[in-house]
């Protein structure tokens, strides 16, 4: 059986200078939600060429940007879900979770570390960090994002669901996730990011390879692939 899903960063968003993406509450700029429109404009003349309807139930995160992109989406694709289309939001395709010490300042963090004795000195770049885990509670490590958010869309997968899912996230967590699910290597982790709004669309068929449908990864600059680049 062929199953289709469209993975989708949040549009911009009014984000907080040097903090971690983490768990930030604000909007999307008005600038981001034009640019999420004309995304969705764009996915919907590939839905119109190749005959694909939606699935009605559109994921995403629990974070506001996520829920406005899914929300853009609902409104412009009107015309292609099978039945009315509706959000639902899910903690599991949130970004990755610095717990503790959520929205604070990469510095604020780094001088927090360094006043508890129990704690030693982060590695460099930790922030794109794929196994490092912030000791706080609540923290995560990027790859334990990016499984949560592999097991949502492999419940997807194995449902009964009709159309193509839209599934909104974040950068960093769905690049992880797309690991899980052998959609990229380690590798491609760094030297690849998501444009703001694009759906990434793959179709998952049994006992097959499977295959990129419509989207592209963005290439991430040689000499940017090892900075703390916000997802």
């Amino acid at each position: 059986m062929s199953r289709v899903c469209a993975l989708i960063r949040h549009g911009a968003y009014e984000q907080l200078s040097n903090v971690p993406s983490a768990l930030q509450p604000f909007p999307l700029t008005d600038s981001g939600e034009l640019e999420v429109r004309e995304q969705a404009r764009a996915f919907g003349c590939w839905l119109r060429e190749t005959g694909q309807k939606l699935d009605p139930v559109i994921d995403t995160s629990t974070l506001l940007r996520a829920w406005q992109t899914g929300q853009i989406y609902l409104e412009e694709l009107q015309d292609f879900f099978l039945a009315k289309p509706q959000l639902r939001s899910f903690s599991a395709l949130c970004e990755r979770s610095v717990g503790a010490v959520a929205n604070l300042t990469i510095t604020e963090i780094e001088r927090v570390l360094a006043l508890d004795p129990r704690f030693t000195t982060p590695p460099k770049h930790w922030k794109s960090n794929s196994d490092y885990k912030l000791p706080f509670d609540g923290a995560e490590s990027l790859l334990e994002a990016g499984e949560r958010v592999a097991r949502h869309v492999l419940a997807w997968r194995d449902s009964t669901s009709q159309g193509v899912k839209l599934i909104v996230g974040h950068g960093a967590a769905i690049r992880h996730g797309a690991f899980h699910l052998n959609l990229m290597t380690m590798g491609d982790i760094k030297g690849l990011s998501m444009f703001y709004g694009h759906p990434v669309v793959f179709e998952f068929v049994d006992n097959q390879p499977t295959r990129k449908r419509f989207g592209d990864w963005k290439q991430r600059h040689i000499l940017n692939m090892n900075q703390d680049v916000p997802d």
